[in-house]
């Protein structure tokens, strides 16, 4: 050691870090975009305009927040890790939520063009600002220099010539050489914002334009067109929600402790979960301050049932963002699984919300006469689908819209829906039962008795009768046996050998069973007493064939 007082050691950073901490985590162009949107929101502006130039291949994002003098430029925004809320801010003037957490969001400007120019302006004062050459900062890096070895282009002002007029204050950022073709449309990222930052559209001083056009709930027109059913969570509304007036049925409310607010929804069919025009899908996401923090909330807990193909919405948790505590990931774009804030929330939708929902849907989807959940019990498999075939024959009885009886014929068809899924799935068993006892009868070799084969010729000869009227000559029956013309009662006298009054036997409840499977077999409409004496006799009947077909 030297005889002076010793240097002081202090951190040095090299800027390689930046690749880890920006550069190296933001890979989607809307995040990018987001991420300036909220540091707009923090500056306290009240429009953000986008404009894109795909033949320039650039794009510029533009605000009329309170923009930065040269010393918040370079004291607050080229100091990686710095935030509003070391001063012990949580908030803007205006009330607004911070958005910024860490002070590394800035770095994703970095990650999508190779040149990103950065202007600001206080009230009366001029532009300040920097240009950042990636090709630049590339050769620092790879010189391992430290940050203050890189010094900052200066900007440009020609280059923004058209975006300061009228531009009294705020920022303006430039991205040159996109590093991927710039391939989404203006409407396409107007969906993707408007997915994005829903307190765009809560804040009504806050306002999102792209190419002009302001971000709004119309982005999401279609999916809310296609949205069927929708559940609220602690009361939550917003202009999404309330725009919602294609539903099937009334929303349905949820009340929890947990200091959540939202709701989630479901679409009429799954590819209705697609946000046209992008590759994007509609999730159940969780939004901590008017900002998504995870997507697609179902991935942590995923139940395999079908209404999750079905399933979006969005859970606000503000909550989340407290003090002394970072529940998010360092690229934003996640939370921290283990925060105990969100496993309360995780455990809330597993245990709680999630099956009310999923049993809920269920019953809703069958009260239209569509396809619901398989693994509820509310309804058999066989229940289930005998209803499906009644919802897909009904549409082709639906009369166009124009036409004058429509709404008098959807009412009927929707009258006779429980009564066609009772007989289908009657009739199905009828044919079953009856045709099984005709396989057994030839299998054993089991010949017609007197009155079976005189019945026989009973019903061939007004078969025969009906079709000289009908005018057919052409064989309508694939087998024109006598046993093909025997009904229930006379199969079981041939498959038990004689009638067994005295005892349990498959021809006493035959005979049980004749006229309500006969009014089925006319398409007739049962009483509930018919359906419960049909259901109860072909449990026997059922149960008796099955030992039938087990004998040697």
């Amino acid at each position: 050691m030297s005889d002076g007082a010793p240097k002081p050691f202090h951190f040095e950073i090299s800027l390689s870090v930046l690749n880890h901490l920006g550069r190296n985590l933001y890979r989607n162009f809307i995040t990018v975009i987001a991420e300036a949107v909220s540091n707009s929101w923090d500056a306290e502006a009240q429009n953000v305009w986008i404009e894109i130039d795909k033949e320039g291949n650039t794009f510029s994002i533009k605000d009329d927040g309170l923009g930065m003098t040269a010393e918040d430029f370079q004291e607050k925004f080229l100091k990686i890790g710095y935030s509003k809320r070391k001063d012990g801010k949580k908030a803007t003037d205006r009330g607004r939520p911070f958005i910024g957490a860490k002070g590394i969001g800035k770095l994703a400007l970095l990650s999508c063009a190779n040149r990103v120019s950065i202007y600001s302006k206080t009230t009366g004062a001029g532009y300040v600002g920097g240009v950042i050459d990636n090709a630049d900062l590339d050769k620092a890096i790879k010189s391992d220099n430290t940050a203050d070895q890189y010094p900052l282009e200066q900007p440009d002002l020609g280059r923004i010539e058209k975006l300061q007029q009228g531009h009294e204050h705020g920022t303006i950022i430039v991205f040159d050489a996109t590093k991927e073709k710039l391939r989404s449309s203006p409407a396409h990222i107007r969906k993707m914002l408007a997915m994005s930052f829903k307190f765009s559209l809560h804040d009504k001083a806050f306002k999102i334009f792209v190419d002009g056009t302001e971000v709004s709930e119309a982005d999401l027109g279609d999916l809310a067109r296609a949205t069927e059913f929708l559940w609220i969570v602690n009361g939550y509304t917003d202009g999404y929600v309330a725009a919602l007036d294609r539903l099937k049925s009334s929303a349905v409310p949820k009340t929890t402790k947990l200091g959540i607010r939202g709701f989630l929804a479901t679409v009429e069919k799954p590819r209705h979960l697609k946000i046209t025009g992008t590759d994007e899908r509609a999730t159940v996401d969780l939004i901590v301050n008017g900002r998504i923090r995870e997507k697609n909330l179902l991935r942590h807990i995923p139940t395999q049932r079908i209404v999750e193909s079905y399933l979006y919405g969005q859970l606000h948790f503000d909550t989340m963002d407290r003090e002394g505590t970072d529940p998010f990931t360092s690229s934003r774009e996640g939370v921290v699984e283990d925060d105990i804030q969100f496993q309360s929330l995780m455990d809330y939708l597993k245990r709680d919300l999630l099956p009310q929902i999923i049993d809920e849907w269920d019953g809703l989807r069958l009260d239209r006469g569509l396809e619901g959940d398989d693994e509820n019990n509310r309804k058999t498999k066989k229940e289930r689908k005998a209803r499906e075939l009644f919802s897909a024959a009904k549409d082709d009885y639906k009369l166009e819209d124009a036409e004058p009886n429509k709404d008098k014929v959807d009412r009927w068809l929707e009258s006779l829906r429980d009564d066609a899924q009772y007989n289908l799935q009657a009739y199905a068993d009828c044919f079953l039962s009856e045709n099984l006892i005709r396989k057994y009868l030839v299998e054993k070799s089991i010949p017609l008795t007197p009155i079976a084969t005189k019945d026989a010729a009973d019903w061939k000869r007004r078969e025969s009768e009906n079709l000289k009227k009908a005018n057919i000559s052409w064989a309508i029956r694939t087998a024109d046996d006598d046993l093909y013309y025997i009904d229930m009662d006379g199969l079981a006298v041939m498959a038990e050998g004689s009638k067994s009054p005295q005892g349990p036997s498959l021809w006493l409840d035959a005979v049980n069973y004749k006229p309500v499977r006969n009014a089925v077999g006319h398409t007739g409409l049962l009483s509930a007493a018919g359906k419960t004496h049909l259901n109860q006799v072909f449990q026997n009947v059922r149960a008796r064939i099955k030992n039938l077909l087990t004998r040697p």
